[in-house]
């Protein structure tokens, strides 16, 4: 199995923080996002990070390490999608998807790990750790909905009109190789170049392009996407560490 790491935005909420780094390498405690993420490395006989916004640095970050730097050219004009894809050529097995922006118990893994289908971990209590980040005003903002039918994903991506959804997305999952093909055969067909990764998701779903189930988990996983988030990040490790 292989994991890709999608890491080439500039991560502009985190303002002074990301002038002259990228978002994967704000430091959290003294220690780089992306330095949590060196022992989940080791679970992959890949590692392929997908670099945009001062790319040089996630290069120097990881020299000597076993990780292949990607380099997205159009970081700027594109999205989540479009880096994902920048590593089709090197995919030859079962892909695992992360977001670079995120710190978690890494025994979440378990969950995918030699299950046979595409897999997407959904947190049960992230409307008690949202609460913490923001108001709820700006949880319905920025927070999605997300649907399931048992165990599988019926729909993703949408505004939060009325209640809150029961899980929310963590930015993880895995992919099969048969549908990661599928996926980017259906990427090009709809040219969207700019789509963010659960909209697009959340299309093949309407289609019926694709089959995802969801694994619900309460164990730990945190997002640095703002300031905010970051103190809150700084905190908690603090406690459990």
């Amino acid at each position: 199995m292989i994991l890709i790491i999608l890491a080439s935005g500039s991560g502009k909420r985190l303002k002074s923080k990301t002038k002259n780094i990228p978002k994967c390498l704000v430091k959290v405690n003294g220690k780089p996002i992306l330095g949590y993420m060196k022992k989940f490395f080791n679970y992959f006989d890949k590692v392929y990070i997908i670099a945009g916004y001062k790319s040089d640095r996630v290069k120097k970050f990881l020299k000597n390490t076993k990780v292949k730097i990607i380099y997205n050219k159009k970081y700027k004009s594109t999205n989540m999608v479009h880096s994902l894809f920048c590593a089709t050529k090197y995919v030859n097995k079962d892909v695992v998807v992360s977001y670079s922006d995120i710190i978690f118990d890494y025994s979440i893994f378990n969950s995918f790990k030699k299950k046979k289908i595409n897999l997407m971990p959904v947190k049960t209590d992230w409307l008690q750790l949202w609460k913490k980040r923001m108001t709820n005003s700006k949880i319905r903002n920025d927070a999605e909905n997300l649907s399931t039918k048992g165990n599988k994903l019926i729909s993703i991506g949408q505004k939060i009109n009325n209640k809150f959804p029961k899980y929310q997305f963590m930015g993880l999952m895995k992919i099969t190789y048969k549908d990661f093909f599928l996926m980017k055969k259906y990427y090009n067909k709809i040219n969207s170049k700019n789509i963010d990764f659960t909209s697009f998701i959340n299309l093949m779903l309407k289609e019926k392009k694709i089959n995802i189930y969801c694994s619900k988990t309460s164990k730990f996983w945190l997002e640095i996407d703002s300031l905010k988030d970051l103190i809150l990040a700084e905190k908690t490790i603090k406690k459990i560490t």
